[in-house]
């Protein structure tokens, strides 16, 4: 893991980030209260139950936490395996991003799932929920005896939304699979990305499991409009390996329509050499997105300082580019060669048709301005003030949002939510004796 550089005040903040914060009447931010603050959002007043582990599941519920809803993350005395993140990368750094991210503005509830009076919490919970969330797998749905089935007679408005590997038919119905298996192996990208005779490139973390919650959260989203007009609620599921397939559809229906495929493409050998990538002479590099060839390529023939290219037979049709496509890109590698990225972003500004993204490190990402316009950094109030983070990917205009605290600890709200529930003190103390449930310290 990578450190993050450290300023004269501690981690560096790049710029500035929209602030999502309900103004108080005196106009300062509501962040500096403990607990979590009042709910804004489009979906403020939906309660949602999460009985999710790692990224998927608690990414659904995460972003619809975002979004205003009451999420009660139910987990397991021992926690969310996703917070032993900070173990697996050596265990010294004092916070868990990868946790935090998925997890902010949820309440905690700590629950043995496996005990009677666990599960009848659980139970209690659904009873008053509109949404249940879970990434489970269906085996271990059943053995509890919360899978679909058993309690959609029970809970008829329930909005259940089911997260798997590889989908609740066929074969694999009960495999394991992390989203690097289902979503990027299995489904097919990494082999799309794999260059003949290369080895298939790395995933990063969560992409699939992010994609996956964000499209179980527009399920679980239709699924509340329909029963507004039903009062019925339903299952909605989505899965990993279908996420993944969605996401190389360009490629799948090309396959299914055509039985054809497209090759990876090479860099050196680019059909289209205005939809490729190159390197400046500060040895930043950047990408020409001139996919429509007539239009984009007059362009990049001016920018470039060669408007003869025009007319050349060489170059003049996109078959000739293709063809000389090998020529043409080693001679504009040596043309962008001659100056640094930011003398050539002058240069393509003067051409309104002429299309390019940098491509960005991190860092780069960071100090981009194009980033903090997007609102794509939200502050989440914490135990002192707030701490920067990446925003959940949609705003609304009508009914905007405000992240409302970072994360819960284990069990944080058991008794909160349990008193809520109609449990009294001395109920609590008898669970938590029992050890059916558990609080934090």
């Amino acid at each position: 893991v990578t450190r993050p550089h450290m300023g004269p005040l501690g981690p560096s903040r790049v710029g500035c980030t929209r602030t999502r914060h309900r103004a108080t009447d005196n106009g300062a931010s509501d962040m500096n209260d403990t607990d979590i603050t009042e709910a804004t959002g489009p979906m403020r007043g939906v309660k949602v139950v999460e009985l999710g582990v790692w990224v998927a599941g608690p990414a659904a519920g995460g972003i619809l936490a975002d979004w205003g809803a009451d999420v009660v993350k139910i987990e397991p005395p021992s926690g969310d395996p996703c917070r032993l993140f900070q173990q697996m990368l050596g265990g010294d750094m004092p916070t868990n991003p990868i946790f935090e991210m998925d997890n902010r503005s949820k309440r905690g509830i700590a629950v043995d799932l496996g005990s009677e009076g666990g599960l009848a919490i659980a139970m209690d919970l659904l009873a008053d929920a509109d949404v249940f969330i879970t990434n489970l797998r269906i085996g271990a749905l059943q053995r509890l005896g919360l899978d679909h089935p058993s309690i959609a007679e029970r809970f008829p408005r329930l909005v259940y939304c089911l997260i798997t590997g590889y989908g609740s038919e066929g074969p694999d119905v009960d495999r394991a699979a992390y989203d690097i298996a289902a979503f990027w192996a299995r489904s097919g990208i990494a082999g799309l990305l794999t260059t003949p005779g290369g080895d298939p490139p790395f995933q990063r973390g969560g992409m699939g499991d992010h994609s996956t919650g964000l499209s179980a959260t527009a399920a679980v989203s239709a699924a509340l409009f329909d029963r507004e007009r039903t009062g019925r609620g339903q299952l909605v599921e989505t899965s990993l390996m279908r996420q993944g397939a969605y996401t190389i559809s360009f490629d799948l229906n090309l396959l299914l329509m055509w039985g054809a495929t497209l090759e990876v493409g090479e860099r050196t050998s680019m059909g289209n050499p205005a939809m490729n990538n190159y390197t400046a002479g500060c040895g930043r590099r950047f990408w020409i997105v001139g996919l429509e060839g007539e239009r984009h390529w007059p362009p990049l023939a001016r920018v470039v300082g060669h408007p003869e290219w025009l007319d050349d037979q060489r170059f003049a049709r996109p078959r000739e580019r293709a063809s000389n496509a090998s020529d043409l890109i080693g001679m504009l590698d040596a043309i962008f060669a001659t100056r640094t990225l930011d003398e050539w972003a002058k240069v393509f500004s003067e051409e309104p048709d002429f299309f390019w993204a940098p491509v960005n490190s991190p860092e780069e990402l960071l100090a981009d301005p194009a980033f903090h316009g997007s609102g794509a950094l939200v502050d989440v109030p914490d135990e002192v003030s707030s701490t920067t983070m990446v925003a959940s990917p949609v705003d609304f205009r009508g009914t905007p949002w405000a992240a409302r605290s970072t994360a819960p600890t284990i069990g944080q709200h058991t008794r909160e939510v349990l008193a809520e529930l109609g449990r009294s003190d001395g109920e609590i103390d008898a669970l938590l004796a029992s050890g059916a449930v558990v609080e934090s310290d």
